[in-house]
Parts: C-alpha cells; structure tokens; sequence
C-alpha cells in the first residue's frame, strides 16, 4: 500500500512539474486542417505546439485586441487584415500615433509550411514572433508584461485559457502560442490555380494558360513550390531602403553577400497585397515587371538569375499581361473573406 501511495505521490509531483506544451484541456481537441497533399513539410516546430479548438479561438482573439499596444489603438489585425490576404495596402508598416515602420507589411497565409518568417528571416519558430510588434517603437511599442496588465482580469480571456491551458493562467508563453497556433490555422489553398489542378471543373483562359507558361520559364526556379517560393534570400536589385537600420538579411547573418538579400515573397494571394516590395517600392504588379524587364540596380551579390542575364528579365508586353493574369489565378477569395 505504502509502494502505491509513494507512486500516486510521485506521479503527482511529475504532472505539476509539467510546462504549459503538456496543460492542454482534455475537452480541448486538435483542430483537422487542411493540408494539402503536394505542399511542403510543415515547420518542425508545429509538433509542439497543434492546433486546438480553443487554442485558434483565443489566438485569434488575441490576435484582433488593440490593447497589445500602447495606446490602446493597434492589435495585429490592424495590419494583417483578411481583405487583404493579412497584409494591408501601406507601402510600410504604420504603428501607434502614425509612426512609420521599416517595412512593407507581410501576408499571412500558410505559415504552418515556412521554414523562416518576417523578411530577413530573423525567426526560425513562429512562436518567438508575436513579441517583435508588441515591443517595436514603430509598431505597438509596449511589453509584454503591459499587455498582461490589460488583460488579466478579463472574464473572457480568463475562460478561454482555462479551456485551452486547463487553468486561467495567463503568461507570456501562452499567449505566444495562442496566436501562432491561429496563424498556423490560415491556411489558403483554394484559388483558381488549385481547383484547375485538381480538375475541379475550372480551366485556364487563353491568357492565364500563356502566362503560366511565361511563369514556369522565367519566374518558378525561385517561386516554385505550391506556396510559390522556395523561401530563399536573394538581392534582387530593387531600389535599396535607405534608412540605415536596413540590410536585408545581413541584419541576421552579419555576412556582406546577404546584404540587401530578402525572403523571396508567396504568390498566392498576390493581387490582394500591394504594394509591393519589401519597403513597398511598386504600386501595381505591372510595375514590378516593367521594373524586371527595364533593368534591375547592379549589386555585387545581385541574384545570378538577374547577373547573368544582363541585369534583367526580359518580358514583352503581352507576356507581362499574362503573367498578370495567371498570378491572379492564385487569388483565394475564400481565404480573404
């Protein structure tokens, strides 16, 4: 009896030693998601940390409360908004009080195949993301520990993290996994481009059918994959950021040839983002191209596939419009409901 009650105790001691990855409430499911069969693995760490009922719900709750910033006036959704495939229409970032930020706003949408995020690619784990804005002058400009402040006493939240975490405790790492586990739940696989694959009834038109051509001959060997980007760094000779605090992916590796080097953007979604660029340097999509055709800035670490073609990606007129025309074949109008 003794050797039994010693082991209850044990077990005991073991379960309230537990971080938050094993305090998930039983009534508190995985969520099914859509994962399509020919995309990529997704990111190593989502095994740490799935999706749940509850989970997505308080994430997403999280993910739209102003109160994460300073004054009260900016949340994530203030930027990432869905019309817009979780981007917004600001050349750069604007946070709290109109501060401008470094750079253009990036979509998101399958993050759970990204194997880096932001654009430098300073992140590994989408987990460790949520913390930049919230402490980032040009954005919400406030702490952790503030938000917290804010929040702690509210009923709402107080129930969804007992659902989700099996008690109301609300701490920084929670709250981290709580909005990556709703990112990790966007997922956009349903355009014109995946129905047409998968025979669903739909068909390119003439134009679509000859851009997608064009695309597979002059744009897939870096937007390959069916998230259409192989999630490299390249500089691709667009106008430089002057701002001093830039360099691109150097700002993580501290290596001159990645200077100016950014995270080779998704075309899914693409018409739903401008403006584009990682300062946001192009209006429309056809200036992006006109950009590529006319001749791209010189670089000593400029992308061979611009350095050995004379700096450029030569397009005629009629290639640029159905380039334009396929690319919007990528647009999800579900996703951006």
């Amino acid at each position: 009896m003794k050797k039994i009650i010693g082991f209850i105790a044990l077990m005991l001691l073991i379960s309230c030693s537990n971080d938050d990855a094993e305090m998930v409430a039983v009534d508190n499911p995985e969520i099914a998601l859509n994962i399509p069969a020919d995309f990529p693995e997704v990111n190593s760490f989502v095994s740490l940390n799935k999706p749940t009922k509850y989970g997505v719900a308080l994430g997403e709750k999280l993910f739209s409360d102003k109160r994460f910033s300073a004054d009260n006036t900016i949340s994530c959704s203030s930027c990432h908004i869905q019309a817009n495939a979780f981007a917004d229409h600001n050349a750069q970032a604007i946070g709290i009080d109109g501060r401008v930020g470094l750079r253009n706003t990036p979509s998101i949408q399958n993050l759970i195949f990204m194997q880096f995020y932001n654009w430098d690619g300073s992140k590994l784990q989408l987990e460790n993301q949520p913390l930049v804005p919230i402490i980032t002058h040009e954005e919400m400009d406030s702490s952790i520990l503030e938000v917290i402040g804010k929040i702690e006493n509210d009923v709402t939240y107080k129930e969804l993290f007992r659902k989700t975490f099996g008690d109301e405790n609300i701490t920084p790492e929670r709250i981290y996994k709580s909005i990556a586990q709703f990112e990790y739940s966007l997922i956009s696989a349903n355009s014109k481009y995946d129905k047409v694959k998968r025979n669903e009834g739909d068909s390119f038109t003439i134009e679509e059918a000859k851009g997608y051509e064009t695309f597979q001959q002059k744009c897939a060997s870096c937007h390959s994959t069916e998230l259409f980007t192989d999630q490299s760094f390249r500089n691709i000779g667009f106008p430089v950021n002057t701002n001093s605090n830039e360099a691109g992916r150097a700002r993580v590796t501290g290596l001159p040839a990645d200077f100016m080097s950014f995270r080779v953007p998704t075309l899914r979604n693409i018409e739903y983002t401008a403006p584009y660029g990682s300062f946001g340097q192009f209006p429309t999509l056809k200036s992006v191209l006109d950009y590529f055709d006319n001749g791209v800035l010189e670089a000593d670490n400029l992308d061979p596939i611009f350095k050995n073609n004379g700096n450029r990606i030569p397009l005629t007129e009629e290639e640029k419009t159905n380039l334009i025309a396929f690319m919007k074949t990528l647009s999800d109008k579900e996703f951006v409901k």
